[in-house]
């Protein structure tokens, strides 16, 4: 049975590295002694080492040992072997690039879907969706599909902003941008807001944090969905 969260970030505004969520990670990891990190999304181009470093530091006070996939020798075996994974975020293209690269995408899907549990911030939670084209990251790189792992049946966009009333700026909106996906597109879209995650346990989805998220389906008007509630679209 799927066992997920996935986070909109790692961090929100005045806190640590995962601190606003560490309460809820106790819980969900609660019989495990050691994960799994995949670093590949590299924040600002960090180096995987530096990046499992911060996620070592987040987990160790909640006593749960961290170790890269980089570290291993076979990231496959580490995959299916990994009491739980932790998939961090940054540039959702690079993720994407390597998992496909290290040939390590089914897999995770697979043993994810057998009920390791899992963690995903950012373009971590991207990943999550049937594929990762409501990102919001440059594409620096191109993988060789946008096709990802599909555990939950609509797609996620992680940061989600609402425009902000006054502004300026001539930009499209996160909105705007979604909108145009739907003119291509079917898979419904989840606009999850910072300090927001879902938790995933089998086939249910609930939505949890403070706020609510905001649904988008072609050719629907968006709604808003509140916190606390069974994430059906």
């Amino acid at each position: 049975m799927k066992k997920l969260i996935v986070a909109s970030t790692s961090t929100v505004h005045g806190s640590g590295y995962l601190e606003y969520i560490l309460p809820t990670l106790k819980e969900h990891f609660a019989h495990v002694s050691s994960l799994v990190f995949i670093p590949y999304a590299r924040p600002s181009g960090i180096t995987y080492d530096e990046y499992t470093a911060k996620a070592r530091a987040a987990f160790n006070t909640i006593d749960i040992e961290v170790k890269g996939i980089h570290e291993f020798e076979n990231p496959k075996e580490a995959i299916l072997n990994a009491e739980a994974i932790f998939t961090g975020g940054g540039n959702t293209f690079e993720l994407v690039n390597q998992l496909y690269k290290n040939d390590i995408l089914v897999t995770l899907k697979e043993v994810l879907e057998k009920g390791t549990p899992y963690l995903g911030t950012s373009a971590g939670s991207n990943i999550c969706g049937v594929t990762m084209m409501n990102t919001n990251d440059m594409p620096i790189v191109y993988p060789p599909s946008f096709e990802t792992l599909g555990c939950i049946p609509f797609n996620i966009n992680a940061h989600y902003l609402d425009p902000i009333e006054g502004s300026t700026h001539m930009g499209e909106t996160r909105e705007t941008r979604i909108k145009e996906y739907h003119i291509y597109n079917k898979t419904s879209v989840l606009g999850l807001r910072e300090g927001s995650w879902l938790e995933i346990n089998g086939n249910q989805i609930v939505l949890k944090g403070d706020l609510t998220a905001r649904v988008f389906k072609q050719n629907k008007v968006p709604y808003e969905l509140e916190s606390e509630s069974e994430v059906v679209i």
